[in-house]
Order: C-alpha cells, then structure tokens, then sequence
C-alpha cells in the first residue's frame, strides 16, 4: 500500500524553524508539531542556506 505524502504549509514550515532556532530542546518541538526531528533539521538547513521564502509551496521551485 502506497503510503501519501504529507504537504506542509509554508507559514508552519517557517514558524516551526524559527521556534526551533529559538528554543534548546529541539526534539520536544518536534513531537509538539508532530513532526520528525530529521524533517525539522532539514527544514533548518535549506533556511539557512536560502532564508525568507525556501517554502514556496505546493508545486512552486524553491
């Protein structure tokens, strides 16, 4: 069985990052948005590297 893929929105995507940068337990955030602590980190890393505007969307290029 074919497992979907979850589609996140930008705002939450943006908000979670700068929670993430803001607090030190970065796993407690993670299961606070019920999301995977990897995702997170990944999330972080393209910020970094790209900053305002890395979650254009569903179906927009970065």
């Amino acid at each position: 069985m074919k497992q979907e893929r979850k589609n996140y929105d930008p705002t939450f995507q943006t908000k979670a990052v700068e929670l993430s940068n803001e607090r030190s337990n970065i796993s407690e955030l993670a299961r606070e948005f019920s999301i995977k602590i990897t995702l997170l980190y990944k999330w972080r890393k393209e910020y970094e590297a790209f900053g305002e505007g890395i979650f254009p969307g569903k179906e927009n290029l970065k």
